[in-house]
């Protein structure tokens, strides 16, 4: 399991996937999608909750035998899930990666944002 808090900003992507790279082993074959979404989800929480270098964005994710999680909190307004996964949407493509690449998200509202995916591994 691991547990970040960082600063928002323009950089806080880039500082999520330094973080994460010291999971390669946890994460086998699902580094690179693990590493894409979450940089996407928080770019999205950069662009739309207005996450600044004054604000802080958490990052968790759990790597279990049979899937791996991850959520984004920010403390922004949030959004509902009612995207049907036809298109890009109109603010651009971070929700539609994540839509193809996790086996399911959504997001939670309490007391800010929580968007969250999962990616099961594949069982041998």
């Amino acid at each position: 399991m691991l547990e970040l808090r960082l600063a928002g900003g323009r950089d806080a992507p880039a500082r999520a996937r330094f973080a994460l790279s010291g999971l390669n082993g946890s994460l086998g074959e699902l580094r690179d999608a693990v590493r894409l979404l979450v940089s996407e989800l928080l770019a999205n929480a950069v662009k739309h909750a207005g996450a600044g270098p004054d604000d802080i964005l958490e990052v968790s994710l759990t790597a279990t035998l049979r899937r791996i999680r991850a959520q984004v909190s920010d403390r922004g307004p949030g959004f509902e899930h009612a995207w049907t996964g036809r298109g890009p949407l109109e603010e651009g493509f971070g929700l539609l990666l994540v839509d193809q690449l996790a086996d399911r998200w959504g997001v939670t509202i309490d007391r800010g944002a929580h968007v969250w995916f999962e990616i099961d591994r594949k069982q041998a």
